[in-house]
């Protein structure tokens, strides 16, 4: 081998080795990107979101100012901004639609405004569209990741200020966000773990850290045989019930239960997960819940805001199982689709066990449209429904 060649060989090596140093330390960079877009989303701050047929910024509307309005008109020049909504959102608004759906803004309005058309329930004019390209799912999804209100304004993604922008624009591929989920879940490790002892008995809390800086916890409840079926909890983190005793929902009912029934018999474990409202995050779910005061159930006030019923995913759940070593459970669940999740990927479901807890005036509503709207296995719920009031 000449010296050229040998030394040409010997460079390349190092080069190979520096990338496979660097990606050890930083991770894939299609999922940095993702995690660095999504901060930004969080920071109410704009992103370049790019595929192969086209370029485009998008700000999420959900804490959008006027000055930040005016600056994202700059920065899109010569384009009009446009809103970007769900096809969920454009049907509470009277308009059909099966995706994502552009529509154009008035060369006047204000943030309030578009925030309004983005949210509000009494929406009175008449729309134009604009085409949608292939990033604007990865867009909503982006937003929703985010906790943000899936509603964006969306820009130009390849003009001149943008191109100049400093600092520069956090890019992502738009097919990269559609793999968040799994990657994070795929990066799942164990974080620290202690004896916490409650009321009346002890528990092992483990912590997770998550591809994105998440820390779902698994709450083990005595010491559960994993060579059989495991009693199992998912339960999602409900601030206002959970720590608050909130009346309007089952969920801190549901939480104490589980950790009830779990100590009086062979244990088990709760996995406490951070999917506040359903996925919809805390801000949300508050926005949801001043909906339904004003009359919609919480299925349509979802749909208002633009969400899905049910915005959850158990990818991390299972991934959590799978690193305790727990691969066969009896679900603690009122939801059927929780079973369904589980068993997709992988984990072996062998029954289910009902958590009913209390009805109440004030959970009444909410408890019915679970069980005829979104499918929960709620019979108590629906024999109360049917006694006379008096």
């Amino acid at each position: 081998m000449s010296g050229f060649l040998a030394d040409w060989l010997a460079r390349r090596e190092s080069l190979d080795q520096r990338a496979r140093n660097k990606a050890s330390l930083f991770g894939e960079p299609a999922q940095i990107a993702v995690e660095r877009a999504l901060s930004e989303f969080r920071s109410g701050r704009p992103v370049l979101i790019r595929s192969a047929s086209e370029a485009i910024t998008a700000l999420p509307v959900d804490g959008m100012t006027d000055a930040m309005l005016v600056a994202f008109r700059l920065l899109s020049r010569p384009v009009r901004p446009f809103l970007l909504a769900t096809a969920r959102r454009a049907r509470a608004i009277g308009v059909e639609a099966s995706g994502p759906t552009g529509i154009t803004l008035p060369e006047f309005c204000g943030a309030g405004e578009i925030f309004s058309l983005a949210s509000g329930t009494l929406v009175s004019r008449q729309f134009e569209f604009v085409p949608v390209g292939a990033s604007a799912g990865a867009a909503i999804q982006l937003a929703k990741h985010a906790q943000r209100l899936p509603a964006l304004l969306i820009g130009a993604g390849n003009s001149a200020a943008v191109r100049t922008c400093e600092p520069s624009l956090v890019a992502v591929p738009a097919d990269a966000v559609a793999q968040y989920r799994r990657a994070s879940a795929a990066a799942l490790s164990f974080a620290a773990e202690a004896m916490i002892p409650l009321d009346g008995f002890s528990t092992r809390f483990v912590v997770f850290r998550d591809g994105s800086g998440g820390t779902p916890i698994a709450v083990i409840v005595g010491s559960p045989d994993l060579t059989q079926p495991v009693p199992v909890r998912l339960h999602s983190a409900c601030l206002t019930g959970d720590v608050f005793g909130s009346r309007r929902c089952d969920c801190g009912d549901q939480l104490r239960l589980a950790l009830m029934q779990l100590a009086q018999h062979s244990g088990g474990i709760v996995l406490y997960l951070e999917q506040e409202g359903r996925g919809l995050g805390l801000a949300n779910k508050i926005r949801t819940y001043q909906l339904q005061d004003g009359g919609f159930d919480t299925v349509d006030a979802n749909s208002v805001l633009g969400f899905d019923d049910d915005e959850r995913d158990y990818g991390i759940a299972v991934r959590m199982l799978q690193l305790l070593g727990c691969t066969r459970v009896r679900l603690m669940t009122n939801n059927p689709s929780k079973l369904d999740g589980l068993s997709r990927a992988g984990i072996d479901v062998s029954g289910r066990v009902p958590l009913h807890g209390p009805i109440n005036a004030d959970n009444r509503r909410y408890l019915a449209a679970k069980a005829t709207r979104s499918g929960h296995q709620l019979d108590h719920v629906l024999g109360a429904l049917a006694e006379p009031r008096f």
